[in-house]
C-alpha cells in the first residue's frame, strides 16, 4: 500500500493547495514541500527490497472484463525516476517560494505543481499500458496549465497551446501504440509485454507499433522535428522550466523508450528512427543553443541538444550505449535544473534575461556566479564533473557505433563543441566583463534559501564527477538490471581510464568550443539572438502558419456543409443518419424472414391514426403551430400505444410522461416565436421553394420508409437471436431485477445512462443561460398592447392582477383549479417516487417518476402563475441536477471499495426490527440521481421559459410624447 500513498500523496496535496486562502503563501510552500518530501521517505522506504532484486507490485481490479487492472509496478528503474522526481520537486518547491510573487495566484501554482508531480509518478510507476497512458495524458494538461500560469501574457498562451497540441497528438499516438502492443501480446500488463519481445519484433504490425510509440516519445521530449515547444514553453514561471523542461516531462519521453528497449530495441528500424532523430536533435539543438539572446532560451535548445544525446544513445542497439544514456539522464537532471535556477535567479533580481543586456554581474552576485559556473561546466562536459564522464561514454559508444567509421563520432564532437561554446558564452556574457548600466533593477544576491535548491545540485555534479562508483553507481546498476536482466553488461564509471580516442574527442570538442565561439563572435555582434543560414527557420511562424491553414480549411469545409438556415443542417443530419442507418439494410436477408408475424386491423389503423397526425403535424406547421404541436403529440401517443401493444410498459410509460412534458414546454415557448410573415415571392423564387419541398418530402419518403424496413426486419427476426436473449436471461442473475429495461439502463449499460443523464443537465443549463438573455420580438408583444386604449398612458391602464405572494391561493376564476392541482402535488410526489421504488422489478424507474412529478410542477407554474408559485419554498432546480449527478457518481464508484468493477451493482439484505428484512442496492442510489436529474432539468427549462412572461410584465414602458396641439 505505500505505492499507492506514494502516488496519491501528491493528488491529496493539490487538491489542498487549491483550497487554500490565495494569502497563505508560506502555508502553501509548506504543504507543497512536505508532499515532496513525503515521496522522497516513501520511495527511499522501498530502496531495501529493490536492492534485493525484488519487483514491488500492486494490483487493484479495474476492468475484470477485460483483464485490466489498476497495477502500480516498481522496480530500479521506476525507482530511480520516482527519486529523482520527488526529489527534485522538493528542491523546486523551496525555490519556488521565493521566486514567486506576492501578487501571483500561489495556490493554483502549488496545486497544478503536485498535479504534475503526481502524473509523472503514474508514468513511471504504472504496471499497466492502459494505466500509462492515461497518466501520460495527464502531464500533458497539467504542464499546459503549468506553461500558461501567466496566461495575461500571450507567450504564455501561445507557449502552452502548442505544448498541448504536440504533446497531446503524441498521447494519441501512444494510445494506438498501446492498444496494438496489447493485442499482439495478448495482455497489457507490462510484466507479460516486456517479456515478449521477441513475438513483437516479429510480428507484422511491429513497424506501426515503433512508429506510433516513437512519436509519442519523441513529441514529449522535444526531438526533432516536433523540438519546436519547448522553446516556446519557457515562457513558463522558471520553477516550472527547472522542473518540467530539465528533470521531469521531457524526460518521459526518453523513460518510454528506455523502458520498452527490450521489447522494440534491436532492429535497424529502431536505430533509424530513435537513432536519427536523436543525432538530429542532438547537432541542432546544440547549433541554435550558441545564438540564443535568452538565458532560458538557451537552456532550452541546449535541453533539446542533450535529450537528443540521450535519444541517439538509446537508438544505438547497444547494452552500453544504454548505460551512458540511463546516467546521462540523471547528470543533465542536476546541472540543467541548476542552471534554470540561476537564470530565474538573474531574472528575479536583476528583472531581464537578456544576455545583450547582462554583464559583470559576478561582482554583485558572486555566489550565484560560481553556481552557475560550474553547472555549466558540467553541461559542457570539463573533468571532474559529471557531464564529462557520461560525456566521454557517449564518445566511446560513437565510436563503437559508427558504421561509417567516421560521421558519428564527427557528429558527436561537433555537438560536444557547440556545448562547449554556449556554456561558455551564456556564462561570459552574463557574469564577466564590464557592469551593466542599464538593468531594471539594482542586481544583488537572492535570499539564501533561494540559493540553497541550486547549491545542492551542483555539489552533486561535483561529488558524482570526482566518485561516480560509489555515488551514483549502485543506483544506475538497479535501473539497468531491472531493464536488461541477465544481459547487463560490465562497465565502468571511473574518471580515469588512459590516455584513449575517447579523452581526445573529450579535449578536441572543448577545443573546438572555443575556437567556434571565436569564430562566430563577429556574427552575434551584427546579428543578435539569430543563426546563420537557417535562422530564417521559425518553428512558431510554422506551427502558427499550419494552425492557420487547418482554420482556413475548416472554414471552408464549413461553408459548404453549415448553413444559417436550421432547415438546411437538418436536411444535411437527417441525410447522413439515413446513409449509415440504411448499411444494415443492404443485406437481402432482412426481405426474407424467418418469422411469420400478425398484423390485427385495430393495430393497423392505430399506425394509420398516427401517421395522419404526423403529416397533419408537418402540414400545420407553417399556418397554425399549436395546432401542429397538438397533432404532433397525438403522433407520440400512437407510439406510446404501439409500444403498450407491443409489451413494452415500461417504455409507453416513458413515452407517455415525455409527451406530455414537451407539448406543455413546447406550448409554453410557441408564445415568443415571432408570427409568419407572408411576403410576395417571384416565379424564380417560388420555384425554388418548390423545389426545395420536394426534396425535404423526398427525404422524409425514404427515412420512414428505412425506419419501417429496420423494424420491420426486428419483428420477424428469430427468437433468441442478438442480445436481447442475453439481457432477458441475465437481468435477475447479473443485474438482480427482473424489469429487464431497467436493468439495461442502470446496470448493463449504465455508462451509457450516465453520460446520457450529464448531457440532460448540460442541455437544460444552455436552455436557462440563453432564455435568460432572451428577449421576445416586437410582433409577439403586440396583442398585449393592442388591449390598451388609445390615447391613455399604458402604465394607467388595468393590467391583470398579480397574485399576492402573501394569499394562500390565486384569485379569481383560477381558484378551483389551484386548490385541484395543490391537493394533486403531494399526491403526484408519492406516485412518482412509487414509480421510482417499483422500477427494477416492474414497469416505472427514475426517468418516469422525475417526469410525474415534474409535470405535477409544471401544472403548479400553469394554474398559479410565476410570482405564486415562486414566492413559496423554491425547488432550486440548479441544485437537483447537481445533487443527481453527485448521486449517480457516487453509486458508480463506491463499488470500488469492494472491488467491483466501475458501475456494478452492491446489494444489502439487512432485517429491520418491525419491518423485517429489506433488499437494497446500489442502483437505487443511481436510479434516484436520474430521478433528480429529471426534474431538476425539466423544472430549470420550465423556469426559464415562465420568467419570459414575469420579464414582459416587469418591462416599464415609454410614456407617450406630450401633445403639444401643434401640428406635426
Amino acid at each position: 500500500m505505500s505505492l499507492l500513498l506514494l502516488l496519491l500523496l501528491p493528488f491529496v496535496g493539490s487538491v489542498i493547495a487549491a483550497l487554500l486562502s490565495p494569502g497563505a503563501r508560506n502555508l502553501e510552500a509548506w504543504l507543497a514541500g512536505a508532499v515532496a518530501l513525503g515521496c522522497v521517505i516513501l520511495a527511499a522506504l522501498q530502496l531495501p527490497a529493490i536492492l534485493n532484486g525484488e519487483v514491488i507490485r500492486l494490483s487493484l481490479t479495474w476492468i475484470p472484463a477485460m483483464g485490466i487492472d489498476f497495477t502500480l509496478r516498481m522496480d530500479g528503474f521506476a525507482w530511480l525516476f520516482a527519486m529523482i522526481i520527488a526529489a527534485m520537486g522538493s528542491l523546486i518547491v523551496l525555490y519556488a517560494r521565493y521566486y514567486m510573487s506576492p501578487k501571483d495566484p500561489v495556490p493554483r501554482f502549488f496545486s497544478f505543481f503536485l498535479l504534475f508531480m503526481g502524473a509523472m509518478l503514474g508514468v513511471v510507476l504504472s504496471g499497466n499500458l492502459i494505466q500509462l497512458v492515461i497518466f501520460w495524458e495527464m502531464t500533458s494538461l497539467s504542464s499546459f496549465m503549468l506553461i500558461a500560469y501567466w496566461h495575461h501574457r500571450l507567450d504564455a498562451r501561445r507557449g502552452a497551446r502548442m505544448s498541448l497540441i504536440i504533446t497531446g497528438t503524441g498521447g494519441f499516438c501512444l494510445l494506438a501504440s498501446v492498444l496494438m502492443l496489447g493485442k499482439v501480446v495478448g495482455s497489457y500488463d507490462l510484466d507479460v509485454v516486456l517479456a515478449a519481445g521477441d513475438i513483437v519484433r516479429a510480428h507484422p504490425w511491429y513497424n506501426a507499433i515503433l512508429g506510433l510509440m516513437a512519436l509519442g516519445a519523441l513529441t514529449k521530449s522535444a526531438q526533432f522535428p516536433f523540438h519546436i515547444w519547448l522553446p516556446n514553453a519557457m515562457a513558463a514561471p522558471t520553477p516550472v522550466s527547472a522542473y518540467l523542461h530539465s528533470a521531469t516531462m521531457v524526460k518521459a519521453g526518453v523513460f518510454l523508450l528506455a523502458r520498452f528497449w527490450p521489447v522494440l530495441a534491436g532492429t535497424e528500424q529502431w536505430g533509424w528512427i530513435i537513432g536519427g532523430a536523436g543525432l538530429c536533435s542532438l547537432v541542432l539543438g546544440a547549433y541554435a543553443a550558441t545564438f540564443q539572446q535568452d538565458m532560458k532560451g538557451v537552456l532550452a535548445y541546449s535541453t533539446i541538444s542533450h535529450l537528443g544525446l540521450i535519444t541517439l544513445l538509446l537508438g544505438m542497439n547497444s547494452e552500453l550505449a544504454l548505460v551512458a544514456a540511463l546516467f546521462h539522464i540523471m547528470n543533465h537532471a542536476t546541472f540543467k535544473a541548476s542552471l534554470f535556477m540561476a537564470a530565474g535567479i538573474v531574472d528575479h533580481e536583476t528583472g531581464t534575461r537578456d544576455m545583450s543586456r547582462l554583464s559583470g554581474l559576478f561582482r554583485s552576485m558572486p555566489i550565484t556566479a560560481t553556481l552557475a559556473i560550474v553547472a555549466a561546466a558540467a553541461m559542457a562536459g570539463v573533468p571532474l564533473l559529471n557531464g564529462f564522464i557520461s560525456k566521454e561514454m557517449f564518445f566511446a559508444e560513437a565510436i563503437t557505433n559508427s558504421s561509417s567509421q567516421w560521421f558519428l563520432p564527427m557528429a558527436a564532437v561537433l555537438a560536444g563543441a557547440l556545448s562547449v561554446a554556449y556554456s561558455i558564452r551564456f556564462i561570459a556574457q552574463v557574469f564577466f566583463g564590464p557592469e551593466a548600466t542599464d538593468l531594471p533593477r539594482a542586481p544583488h544576491e537572492p535570499p539564501r534559501w533561494m540559493l540553497v535548491p541550486s547549491a545542492v545540485l551542483v555539489l552533486t555534479c561535483l561529488v558524482v564527477g570526482i566518485f561516480p562508483a560509489a555515488t551514483i553507481g549502485p543506483f544506475l546498476h538497479l535501473a539497468l538490471v531491472s531493464i536488461l536482466g541477465d544481459d547487463t553488461p560490465s562497465y565502468s564509471l571511473a574518471v580515469w581510464h588512459g590516455f584513449n580516442l575517447p579523452l581526445i574527442m573529450s579535449f578536441a570538442a572543448m577545443l573546438g568550443g572555443v575556437v567556434l565561439l571565436y569564430l562566430l563572435r563577429g556574427h552575434m555582434r551584427r546579428r543578435p539572438g539569430t543563426t546563420p543560414i537557417i535562422y530564417r527557420f521559425d518553428g512558431r511562424r510554422t506551427f502558427d502558419a499550419l494552425l492557420e491553414w487547418l482554420d482556413i480549411a475548416s472554414a471552408s469545409v464549413l461553408n459548404i456543409l453549415q448553413s444559417g438556415r436550421l432547415q438546411t443542417q437538418m436536411f444535411c443530419v437527417v441525410a447522413a443518419t439515413l446513409v449509415v442507418a440504411a448499411l444494415p439494410l443492404l443485406s437481402p436477408e432482412w426481405l426474407h424472414p424467418t418469422q411469420s408475424t400478425s398484423m390485427s386491423p385495430a393495430f393497423v389503423a392505430l399506425w394509420l391514426a398516427g401517421g395522419l397526425c404526423a403529416i397533419g403535424a408537418a402540414q400545420q406547421a407553417k399556418y397554425h403551430r399549436p395546432a401542429a404541436l397538438l397533432l404532433s403529440g397525438g403522433a407520440g401517443l400512437a407510439t406510446c400505444l404501439t409500444f403498450a401493444w407491443l409489451s413494452a410498459p415500461d417504455l409507453a410509460l416513458t413515452q407517455l410522461a415525455v409527451e406530455v412534458v414537451t407539448v406543455v414546454l413546447i406550448l409554453l415557448g410557441l408564445r415568443w416565436l415571432p408570427r409568419r410573415v407572408l411576403t410576395r415571392q417571384t416565379d424564380a423564387d417560388l420555384a425554388g421553394t418548390h423545389l426545395r419541398r420536394l426534396r425535404d418530402f423526398i427525404l422524409a419518403l425514404a427515412g420512414g420508409a428505412g425506419l419501417s424496413a429496420i423494424s420491420y426486419a426486428v419483428l420477424t427476426r428469430p427468437q433468441g437471436e442478438g442480445i436481447a436473449s442475453f439481457f432477458v436471461e441475465q437481468s435477475i442473475p447479473l443485474g438482480g431485477g427482473s424489469n429487464v429495461v431497467n436493468v439495461i439502463l442502470v446496470d448493463f449499460r449504465a455508462f451509457d445512462t450516465l453520460g446520457e443523464i450529464t448531457v440532460l443537465g448540460i442541455v437544460a443549463l444552455t436552455v436557462y443561460a440563453l432564455l435568460r438573455r432572451f428577449r421576445p420580438p416586437l410582433e409577439s408583444l403586440i396583442q398585449p398592447l393592442a388591449r390598451i386604449a388609445p390615447g391613455a398612458h399604458p402604465l394607467e391602464q388595468d393590467k391583470p392582477s398579480e397574485p399576492d405572494p402573501g394569499a394562500l391561493l390565486p384569485t379569481g376564476v383560477m381558484l378551483i383549479p389551484a386548490v385541484l392541482v395543490r391537493v394533486l402535488l403531494p399526491i403526484a410526489a408519492l406516485v412518482s417516487v412509487y414509480f421510482l421504488l417499483r422500477g427494477h422489478n416492474l414497469p416505472g424507474g427514475g426517468f418516469v417518476g422525475g417526469l410525474i412529478f415534474a409535470t405535477a410542477v409544471i401544472l403548479q407554474y400553469m394554474v398559479g402563475g410565476v410570482i405564486w408559485v415562486e414566492a413559496r419554498p423554491r425547488i432550486h432546480p440548479q441544485y437537483w441536477i447537481a445533487s443527481g449527478l453527485l448521486a449517480a457518481g457516487i453509486a458508480a464508484i463506491m463499488v470500488w471499495w469492494a472491488g467491483r468493477p466501475f458501475l456494478a451493482s452492491l446489494t444489502w439484505d439487512p432485517v429491520l426490527p418491525v419491518i423485517g428484512p429489506i433488499h437494497l442496492s446500489s442502483v437505487l442510489l443511481f436510479d434516484l440521481g436520474v430521478y433528480m436529474l429529471v426534474i431538476g432539468a425539466t423544472v430549470l427549462v420550465l423556469v426559464a421559459l415562465a420568467h419570459q412572461s414575469l420579464r414582459f410584465q416587469r418591462k416599464p414602458m415609454p410614456a407617450p410624447a406630450p401633445d403639444t396641439g401643434e401640428a406635426a
